[in-house]
């Protein structure tokens, strides 16, 4: 599996740096991870290409809870007939009207305001959790 988690604006902080390292090291032996940084919107959407799942994580999305985020995966492992599957995470100010039409899901971490910094560390966390799940190894408890 392909994932492309593509977030706006670069992380500075180097315990935000070593987080996404650790997540990235972890979810090595279960899919093909790509970490991209573009500037704006614009160019997210520009690179996408157009056979690409887009998932967005966004203040208007729905809750899901882990096991559903990993029914998601297994359901894009499945039946995604191979396409990229991207999780877009927004900048300060969200994401804009255009991306959220393009995406197929908007997901959302709940009502509670995070920094757009955060959801990158939490969003590969949940990657992870999701294919440990699916592959039925310890990590998740319900």
């Amino acid at each position: 599996m392909k994932i492309t988690l593509a977030a706006i604006g670069r992380l500075k902080e180097q315990y935000l740096l070593a987080a996404e390292a650790e997540y990235t090291k972890r979810l090595r032996p279960y899919c093909t991870l790509a970490v991209t940084e573009p500037a704006d919107e614009r160019a997210l959407l520009a690179a996408l290409p157009a056979s690409a799942h887009l998932y967005a994580f966004d203040e208007r999305g729905e809750q899901l809870t882990s096991q559903q985020f990993a029914d998601l995966l297994a359901a894009e492992a499945s039946h995604g007939a191979g396409a990229p599957i991207v999780f877009a995470i927004g900048g300060a100010d969200g994401h804009t009207d255009e991306l959220r039409k393009r995406a197929r899901k908007l997901i959302g971490f709940g009502r509670l305001t995070i920094a757009h910094r955060l959801v990158r560390i939490l969003v590969l966390e949940q990657l992870y959790r999701a294919m440990k799940i699916n592959k039925g190894e310890p990590y998740h408890r319900e």
